[in-house]
């Protein structure tokens, strides 16, 4: 009880010392896990973003909303580094900027969402945490993305008057191009994802879990919806 309260009123000073700190992890069991050469790679690959991420306050400060605010401006500047890095990669390899923002974007931008998943899977009892992070998170990246800039163009479009500046009518719009087969082919495979966590709660009693036989295919199943959505939206 008192290692939980010490941990819940850790100091700044606490966090930047356990983002540095590399040592031996108790496992589910209570047993000792050494440290392996693969997670002492991982942690001095990802030490400067732990640093970054201490300046964050810790949770007990103010009732954790300071933590709350600061944590989401420091995740959406991370998802900015991602993007900017992933186009330009995309703009050195000559790809064009609609297959960078479904391929390295997309797959970059998530990665926060993923890693909180896969912590929440972890933590959690159920499962539900850690779909309802992926299922939120798609909500805001549709719902946010789509409706903030529309916002901004018909405030914009308010104050200006569009037909003076040469344009053949006085409505605000952007072309579609593919956007509906995109949406058409996503739709398609969010089915089959639905109907494959519908089979396994039946099948296995819950979305995770299950034989390592089962997880494997249904990862596989899943990484191949996901190739392709990307490759029929490329085509």
């Amino acid at each position: 009880m008192a290692k939980i309260e010490s941990e819940e009123e850790g100091t700044w000073k606490d966090q930047f010392i356990t983002a540095c700190m590399l040592h031996p992890t108790k496992g589910e069991d209570g047993e000792i896990e050494d440290i392996g050469g693969s997670e002492a790679v991982l942690h001095f690959l990802c030490i400067g973003w732990k640093l970054f991420y201490s300046f964050i306050p810790p949770a007990h400060y103010a009732g954790g909303f300071p933590s709350f605010v600061i944590s989401l401006a420091f995740i959406g500047f991370t998802t900015f580094i991602i993007g900017e890095f992933a186009d330009l990669f995309g703009c050195v390899l000559l790809i064009k900027p609609s297959v960078t923002a479904i391929t390295f974007v997309a797959l970059g931008t998530s990665l926060p969402d993923t890693f909180a998943s896969m912590l929440a899977a972890t933590q959690e009892d159920t499962a539900d945490a850690s779909v309802g992070n992926v299922t939120g998170s798609n909500s805001v990246n549709v719902f946010l993305g789509l409706g903030l800039p529309w916002v901004i163009a018909t405030a914009w479009e308010e104050t200006h008057d569009l037909a003076e500046k040469g344009y053949t009518s006085n409505t605000y719009f952007v072309p579609a191009e593919s956007l509906g087969f995109s949406v058409v082919v996503f739709i398609f495979c969010a089915v089959l994802c639905i109907i494959l966590l519908v089979v396994r709660r039946f099948v296995v009693g819950g979305e995770l879990g299950g034989s390592p036989a089962g997880r494997i295919a249904s990862a596989l199943f899943l990484i191949g919806l996901w190739l392709f959505y990307i490759i029929m939206c490329i085509i």
